[in-house]
């Protein structure tokens, strides 16, 4: 996570020839529950998919903000119960009980951008599956628009599913406390 080109907007080519940026900077503030976090007390959580979008359940969690693990771990459980139906973080859906679990994982405290799609001329929205999604990029503090995350995989995910920050591989993160 080192170098000046930590993200890049995406661009389309309008009808004119130009590009045109097709995303932009998104502060998730009051209206981080109409764009997919859930409210669990003071805290906005929502699960992330894979780097492969194929996945049925959440395979990580993330909170806005700097949080404390034992507060995510209680607003993940709130997440999959609201939105799956489940109320046991050890295990998906279906998942075989007698299989042993490991531990839940530590959270790590990061910083990231977000970026929203967003059709280049609102007098004319794309209506696309896309228009007003957003990702994140995970950045460092420095970088303009960077908000602070909490973050944590899910305890049956794979560690590469996750995607988040790895302090072992000397990523810009914290331990969460």
């Amino acid at each position: 996570m080192t170098g000046p080109d930590l993200y890049e907007i995406e661009t389309s080519e309008g009808d004119d020839g130009a590009m045109h940026p097709v995303e932009q900077l998104w502060m998730p503030g009051e209206d981080a529950v109409e764009n997919g976090f859930l409210a669990h007390g003071d805290l906005h959580v929502t699960g992330l998919d894979g780097l492969t979008d194929d996945h049925l359940y959440p395979v990580a969690f993330l909170l806005l903000g700097h949080q404390r693990w034992a507060d995510i771990i209680q607003a993940a459980v709130a997440y999959i119960d609201r939105v799956h139906g489940w109320r046991n973080l050890h295990l998906y859906p279906g998942d075989d009980p007698s299989v042993l679990i490991p531990r839940i994982p530590r959270a790590v405290h990061a910083h990231g951008v977000f970026l929203r799609h967003v059709h280049p001329n609102p007098d004319y929205p794309c209506a696309c599956e896309w228009e007003g999604t957003w990702r994140m990029v995970w950045a460092p503090t420095t970088e303009p628009g960077a908000v602070p995350v909490t973050a944590m995989r899910h305890p049956v995910a794979l560690v590469t599913a996750a995607g988040i920050p790895n302090l072992d591989e000397g990523a810009p993160a914290i331990w969460a406390t």
